[in-house]
């Protein structure tokens, strides 16, 4: 390390989306040459950082249970395939409305504190041993551990900006709803939203004080992003600002997007090169592909397109095989592929969401869970895509919905638009610089 850099600690939720969107702010410190990067991630990332320059240290959300030692051996052995096991147990990837995914998300996955609370712990020792100049969050939950170190904090919100703009204004986040539909129904969602997070509130709450924190001040709010800089990723041709002005600590970007590394230059694969008709790419995320029986069903509907499609399978490809006119593989480097295609059939994640309009491509958007609902309904409402159901979209649906996108000249042209202006402004390289004045005047954006 030289003795002029200083040293970033990012602590990062274990999904694999919060961890690549914060992989590229990494990226841009480390190319800054002002700065040390260090992860404090789960033992599922252990090795798989330091090809990007990166320093690991690991700090678990989960608490190891010793009790347990098969559970544990098939999550060492293959972390992916464990996890997306343990969602399908809890009924996420199924035919739901977005409130009957919200309360599943409580009630049966951020359901126990006690996992923050040990990660908390953690990342105290984690702060004592490398004094960072500067903290990073990716958290759902704010960890005292963080705020009382006296270290500037800086929030990264990985997901859509819904999350951070509880606003009576705009439909609340997770639930999917346009922001022209009755308010009547953002209101009935924001109350389910919070009868279910009360008590977690004010176990979290009595957790800070105990720790030393002032009490939360908003009786929904799990964090303190007022309090600091809050960075996040979306194009402004989608984001929420022409309804609700942006605030002071609030930095958007474009997109979080990471620079793949030490991979070949991909290549459409041989078997589809020659054959005829648009490429197009088809992806539910890092987990939303578990559903193998929805995936095969889909995959059949996309059998019947003249077009080609590239795959990204998920962690349960091998339960299933492709037909003719695709290629896929369980994880596929996807911002290499974004440029290749002419459209993409997605879960609507952000990093996606925003990588796709990084290259300007029209996108079919299938939510599954919280922000995807938001951002496909988003998507639709500014005339910039389709959102169809995962689960009940028709073949007629899909199909149509493919040629329609593909045939829009006036719609690709305006994405292309939108691709040149975000490239032109390459928003993320100014993230170093941001860094740096605000370590000089921590007040800056606040």
């Amino acid at each position: 390390m030289n003795k002029t850099q200083k040293t970033a600690l990012f602590s990062v939720l274990a999904g694999v989306g919060h961890v690549n969107a914060c992989i590229a702010l990494g990226q841009r410190l480390l190319d800054s040459g002002n700065y040390r990067v260090v992860f404090a991630v789960n033992e599922q990332w252990k090795g798989k950082l330091l090809v990007y320059g990166f320093e690991e240290i690991i700090a678990e959300v989960d608490k190891p249970d010793d009790s347990d030692d098969d559970d544990n051996n098939k999550k060492n052995s293959n972390p992916a395939k464990h996890f997306a096991s343990r969602l399908l147990d809890t009924g996420l990837f199924e035919d739901k409305s977005p409130v009957e995914v919200l309360i599943t998300v409580e009630t049966k996955i951020l359901n126990k504190l006690d996992p923050v609370k040990h990660l908390d712990k953690q990342l105290e020792t984690v702060i004592q041993d490398i004094k960072p100049d500067v903290i990073l969050l990716d958290q759902f939950y704010c960890l005292p551990s963080a705020e009382l170190s006296g270290i500037p904090l800086v929030w990264i919100w990985s997901a859509g900006p819904l999350f951070i703009n509880d606003d009576d204004r705009l439909p609340p986040s997770q639930s999917g709803y346009s922001c022209t539909s009755d308010e009547k129904l953002w209101q009935e969602f924001r109350k389910i939203k919070y009868n279910l997070i009360e008590e977690k509130w004010k176990e979290w709450n009595d957790y800070i004080i105990s720790r030393g924190c002032l009490p939360l001040l908003r009786d929904h709010d799990l964090t303190t992003q007022h309090k600091w800089p809050t960075i996040y990723g979306f194009p402004k041709e989608l984001d929420y600002t022409d309804i609700v002005p942006l605030r002071k600590n609030y930095i958007p970007f474009d997109n979080l997007m990471r620079r793949e590394v030490n991979i070949e230059k991909f290549e459409i694969p041989e078997q589809l090169r020659d054959k005829p008709g648009k490429l197009i790419y088809f992806s539910l995320g890092s987990m939303g592909a578990v559903n193998v029986d929805n995936m095969k069903r889909l995959v059949a509907i996309l059998a019947k397109s003249m077009h080609r499609f590239i795959v990204s399978k998920g962690p349960l490809g091998d339960e299933y095989e492709l037909p003719d006119n695709m290629w896929g593989q369980s994880t596929v480097p996807q911002v290499s592929v974004l440029p290749l295609v002419d459209l993409v059939i997605t879960h609507g994640g952000n990093n996606t969401t925003t990588e796709t309009f990084n290259y300007g491509k029209p996108m079919i958007v299938l939510p599954l869970f919280a922000d995807q609902f938001d951002n496909a309904q988003r998507v639709q409402d500014l005339g910039l895509g389709i959102r169809l159901n995962a689960y009940k979209c028709t073949d007629e649906e899909l199909l149509t919905a493919i040629e329609k996108l593909l045939n829009d000249n006036e719609l690709n042209e305006k994405l292309q638009k939108i691709s040149q202006r975000i490239q032109s402004d390459n928003s993320l390289d100014k993230f170093p610089q941001i860094i740096d004045n605000y370590l000089k005047d921590p007040s800056i954006y606040l």
